[in-house]
């Protein structure tokens, strides 16, 4: 019989918490899920434990301004190796990148939980922003010399496509969806219009979710808790799934876990879940 993929989500919990007080648990419960990569955690390592469980093997980076940002990664099974550096020895990740390696058979798969600065347009803000992608795209190119099954997951903060934002032509001056930022994603995976664009143009990576959704709107995975945004889909889809191509070739599905209605969703963001046939 065929092995079980190995199944990876990710999501911006908008602090886990209050994730947890609105429902989180069960969407967790009933998902199947191997690994798990959350952002915006805002919460301790001993509130990760007491709310996932012992069931879960948890590495933890949490921001260095209490009650702000925070990445995390859980796990079925024990991490063999886990990093959180990034750039040079003066950037500080304020909690927002964690790196760590799991043993899936004979192989080696490195998952990252990445959640880069929002932003804001012609702001010290977007200063650290640019900076965070700087380091981010020296790094990939080292991620993918060290495993050729390595996936970097979260809330990147950039819409690279107008398919990727409802409202593009209303943000182009605005954080995520800035000209500049969005050439950060064509040197990841290619531009638009590119053949190999997710086949291996830039540095080779693969934006997973275009690549299984092909050429439609979406699927978003963001939404505003204000006015009709998610009643009327106005999203951006700015939570990625970025793998080597040799691990993006294993994907079977990929899947939005968008709440039914308005009233049931637990975060602002929904998780993107991926089925690997490693």
């Amino acid at each position: 019989m065929p092995s079980k993929p190995l199944r990876i989500a990710t999501v911006n919990v908008n602090g886990i918490r209050a994730a947890y007080r609105r429902g989180m648990g069960d969407w967790l419960a009933g998902r199947g899920v191997d690994i798990l990569a959350l952002q915006e955690v805002r919460a301790s390592t001993d509130d990760l434990t007491g709310l996932l469980g012992d069931d879960w093997d948890i590495v933890h980076d949490p921001a260095t301004a209490k009650g702000r940002a925070g990445v995390a990664i859980a796990s079925r099974h024990r991490a063999s190796l886990h990093r959180v550096e990034l750039g040079g020895p003066d950037f500080d990740t304020a909690g927002r990148w964690l790196e760590a390696d799991y043993e899936v058979g004979d192989r080696v798969v490195t998952v990252v939980s990445a959640y880069v600065h929002t932003g804001e347009a012609d702001t010290p803000k977007q200063v650290e922003k640019y900076r965070f992608l700087d380091a981010m795209e020296q790094r990939l190119p080292e991620l993918a010399a060290h495993s050729e099954l390595a996936v970097v997951l979260g809330d990147l903060n950039v819409g690279h496509r107008t398919l990727d934002i409802k409202n593009w032509r209303g943000n182009r001056k605005n954080a995520g969806f800035l000209p500049d930022e969005r050439a950060y994603f064509d040197r990841f995976v290619g531009a638009e219009g590119d053949e190999l664009a997710n086949r291996g143009a830039g540095l080779g990576w693969v934006d997973v979710g275009r690549r299984f959704a092909g050429e439609v709107d979406g699927p978003y995975t963001w939404w505003s808790w204000r006015g009709k945004a998610f009643d009327n889909d106005t999203g951006w889809r700015i939570d990625y799934h970025l793998a080597t191509r040799a691990l993006a070739d294993t994907v079977e599905t990929y899947t939005v876990d968008r709440a039914a209605a308005y009233d049931e969703r637990w975060s602002d963001h929904a998780p993107v879940v991926v089925d690997y046939a490693i």
